[in-house]
């Protein structure tokens, strides 16, 4: 169970991480905490997998990745995990996930790739189409965006 500090902790890392020499000490501050409890507690939330990882995000389009496609794969299912496994592990691909099939719509494996021009990204599905030996995929490609942000936890407690 998550207690008012936690909240408070968790809230504080969705923001803008603080651009300084010691940004934990920064933020345990602002809570009203000491740095070592701040990281105590980051550490529990990891091992008890109630956070999977912290990182910077990357807007693309800013720095010049302003193609983008859904690609959509129809893969068996005795090789789903083996192929979402490999397609997860190439650079190229920022989601890769699985959904289960509909009778209209039979495509299981979602990847996303980011390219600086769609012909980049069709090359990409291209190959991964010829590693895998899966030819059955379509490419939606984003026209615009309306949204690029995280999902915000307890931000009523702010």
């Amino acid at each position: 169970m998550l207690d008012d500090i936690d909240k408070k902790i968790i809230c504080a890392m969705q923001d803008e991480f603080p651009l300084s020499a010691e940004p934990y000490r920064e933020i345990a501050e602002r809570l009203g905490i000491d740095e070592v409890e701040l990281l105590n507690r980051l550490k529990k939330y990891k091992q008890n997998g109630q956070i999977r990882k912290m990182g910077a995000v990357l807007r693309h389009r800013e720095v010049g990745y302003s193609a983008n496609a859904l690609c959509a794969w129809i893969i068996p299912n005795d090789r789903i995990e083996e192929i979402g496994q490999f397609m997860a592990s190439k650079e190229a691909i920022t989601h890769c996930y699985i959904r289960a099939e509909q009778p209209e719509f039979r495509y299981n494996l979602y990847t996303m790739l980011h390219g600086h021009t769609r012909q980049e990204c069709k090359q990409m599905a291209e190959e991964l189409a010829r590693e895998t030996g899966i030819s059955e995929y379509i490419m939606l490609f984003s026209t615009n965006e309306w949204k690029k942000t995280s999902m915000k936890y307890f931000r009523e407690i702010e």
